[in-house]
């Protein structure tokens, strides 16, 4: 199989750390797993010392899937997994856990309901103020940082650090731990035991990471250890698709990753095969007025075809109109509504624009589950009112 230069270049790296700029369509994927091979096949590392690690469960099967179809039947005891898969493997050996001991959401949502109830604390919607404090619990953990030292958004200080504290106390007294947990309780046993952190060390002498610029405080923290004077690190990510700093991602990471490994190559994949030309085109132009990123040259393989349009609208109503008036001229030439896609930044935005398609007996579907204006505790309140009078 053929590389382009940068490709092949992030590919044939072998040891020390390494930074690979990977925007949409560059082929991540294809260099985390070729490089693995190469790692194995050429360099003769033992695949039981490598690990690569992605952010959710799907691309940790997908890569794993990938990588295996280039092995073919060869045995390869590679490690693929999230964060918190590998953090609680370890924790598994250390302190015997098992998966009855991660609390279920359900327990969570009313650990925190119980606790809420006993501080007579007043909200506007129950579901939403837990999902929000158990976010700041999560934010805290996340970050690293005392909870003395956290400035609560949805309740006072002192009213937070109360609840924050039953809630451990909860799960100390039921021998349960969230997913943060799994990360703090790492980080400190590595911390307090370095014997361990040794054994594991010389378990993951490789590491590699996908979609590194979605990382977090305590979770690079717990990597820099593992890496540790080795510094084997293959990071991968693109700064410019961070979209995760509101549960605690730190973009910033990935940006300053020289300053914590001087010595760190760093490559560009610096070919998009996914869109077109105009489409790279315009996106370097928008993301461009970011000045707190890396600055990439990114060409397309693919040719221009179509321009990339944009517009303003003064209102919603406006921008919806020219949405269906689009549909309706291209389905008078020949098209279908099936062609068509609309995508929204959030799943409240599209209620309106449906209630204008049903206006105009144009079909549809969704992806998501839009939430119902008539379920909301707002409009739940006025109905009341309205059946009382």
């Amino acid at each position: 199989m053929s590389f382009n230069p940068s490709q092949a270049e992030a590919i044939s790296h072998k040891g020390g750390p390494m930074l690979v700029l990977a925007g949409p369509g560059s082929g991540k994927t294809l260099v985390i797993t070729e490089r693995t091979k190469k790692l194995v096949k050429e360099y003769g590392i033992p695949p039981a010392n490598i690990l690569v690690i992605t952010f959710t469960k799907a691309a940790a099967a997908e890569m794993r899937e990938r990588f295996m179809r280039l092995m073919g039947s060869e045995s390869c005891p590679v490690t693929f997994g999230t964060f918190h898969a590998v953090y609680f493997s370890v924790l598994k050996h250390a302190y015997n856990y098992r998966a009855e001991n991660i609390i279920r959401e359900e327990q969570r949502y009313q650990c925190i309901r119980e606790i809420i109830g006993r501080h007579r604390l007043e909200y506007e919607d129950e579901t939403e103020f837990i999902t929000s404090i158990l976010g700041e619990i999560g934010m805290v953990k996340n970050a690293g940082i005392a909870v003395s030292n956290y400035y609560a958004k949805n309740c006072a200080e002192e009213v937070f650090r109360k609840i924050y504290n039953e809630y451990h106390e909860y799960l100390y007294k039921h021998r349960l731990i969230d997913f943060e947990d799994m990360l703090v309780y790492t980080f400190e046993l590595f911390r307090d035991r370095p014997d361990i952190l040794a054994a594991w060390q010389k378990k993951y002498q490789y590491i590699l990471i996908d979609e590194f610029q979605d990382i977090n405080k305590i979770q690079y923290d717990v990597i820099k250890m593992l890496a540790g004077q080795r510094k084997n690190l293959f990071i991968v990510g693109d700064d410019d698709q961070s979209i995760y700093r509101f549960r605690g991602a730190k973009p910033e990471i990935m940006l300053h990753f020289k300053d914590d490994f001087p010595e760190a190559k760093m490559v560009l994949l610096d070919t998009n095969y996914r869109s077109q030309a105009n489409i790279i085109k315009a996106s370097l132009n928008l993301i461009g007025h970011n000045k707190e990123r890396f600055d990439k040259r990114i060409q397309a393989a693919k040719e221009a075809e179509t321009e990339v349009e944009y517009a303003l609208f003064k209102d919603q109503r406006e921008e919806n109109l020219r949405i269906i008036r689009d549909m309706q001229e291209a389905v008078e030439k020949g098209a279908s509504f099936r062609d068509f896609a609309v995508l929204f930044r959030t799943n409240t935005q599209p209620r309106f624009l449906m209630e204008m398609l049903m206006e105009y007996n144009i079909p549809f579907c969704t992806k998501d589950n839009i939430p119902n204006l008539y379920e909301h505790w707002v409009a739940k309140d006025i109905f009341a009112y309205i059946r009382i009078a």
